[in-house]
């Protein structure tokens, strides 16, 4: 894993629009879904890159965690503020 870390504002610049890579953060750990089929201009199923999924991904997904293994791990989430705010 690459020893990045983002903090929540830096994350958000992560969210696949215009052109800029997408990333989400699941349990403190930063994956690159940018070349994911399933994240199409930094979307999937209503949820945008940029921001800690973590909630979304154990109370809503019916994969669960079972797809984070094939993503790319760019770096940590730091900070109080990985409280899972998607709004």
């Amino acid at each position: 894993m690459a020893n990045q870390t983002f903090t929540r504002d830096e994350l958000r610049k992560y969210n696949g629009q215009n052109g800029a890579a997408a990333y989400i953060a699941i349990d403190g750990i930063v994956y690159d879904v940018t070349h994911s089929p399933a994240w199409k201009n930094g979307i999937h199923h209503g949820y945008q890159a940029g921001y800690d999924l973590t909630d979304a991904l154990y109370k809503v997904s019916p994969h669960k965690d079972r797809v984070l293994a094939n993503l790319p791990k760019v770096g940590t989430l730091v900070g109080e503020e990985w409280d899972c705010d998607i709004s």
